[in-house]
């Protein structure tokens, strides 16, 4: 669902480390990308959320509302990363990190409520491995999330050029490991979901209604 700010490193010439996704073109690509994952991980999301709700048809294993917080809070996150996109790193670093922070904030907690849903929709509708599998994912995110917010809080300055042993680069190196894995661990999750979209079809329906 959630990509990371543009912390993906290379070595250059000089030995330092650079941030490839924060200069155009890079960044330009690098925002689009996030938009669209930021859509996609909207539209997965609420399709989650009516699975669930239809499930809950047969089998009330979680109410209604703690299906629509957990939504809600899913798509605060797709708003977030929608904010990384609009407001790079360089230009508005103040409103890139707060949207960061929304994005990996509300992503972790989204991804734990869902692993609560699917524990309690055990047996019926979730298997023992999918529930230990995206419950480990989500401890692994949350274990991940606090050092990243931590060490990131602890750099002073904004830069795309990192040299090994300066000032900030430990904090740097540390929060961006964090961050992907944060990230990848959004990846991983969504992909438990395969086997329950499989379960459904989704129709839309189209009626037109005269006027009187």
């Amino acid at each position: 669902m959630v990509m990371p700010r543009a912390l993906l490193q290379v070595d250059n010439m000089s030995g330092s480390r650079v941030d490839t996704g924060t200069k155009p073109p890079e960044s330009g690509i690098f925002g689009f990308m996030i938009n669209i994952s930021a859509l996609l991980g909207a539209v997965t999301m609420y399709i989650r959320y009516l699975i669930v709700e239809k499930q809950k048809e047969s089998s009330d294993f979680v109410g209604s509302l703690f299906n629509l917080i957990t939504l809600c809070i899913g798509l605060l996150g797709c708003i977030g990363m929608g904010i990384v996109a609009t407001f790079q790193e360089l230009a508005v670093p103040s409103v890139h990190d707060g949207g960061a922070l929304m994005a990996f904030g509300a992503g972790v907690v989204y991804i734990t409520l869902q692993s609560i849903i699917s524990y309690k929709s055990y047996p019926q509708w979730s298997s023992r491995c999918i529930c230990y599998i995206r419950i480990s994912i989500s401890v692994v995110s949350c274990i991940a999330v606090i050092p990243m917010i931590a060490f990131a809080s602890r750099i002073s300055i904004t830069k795309i050029d990192w040299i090994p042993g300066e000032k900030g680069y430990v904090y740097h190196f540390v929060s961006a490991i964090c961050e992907w894995t944060v990230a990848f661990g959004f990846v991983f999750y969504f992909l438990t979901f395969i086997r329950d979209f499989q379960r459904v079809t989704l129709r839309i329906s189209t009626e037109m209604h005269e006027d009187f």
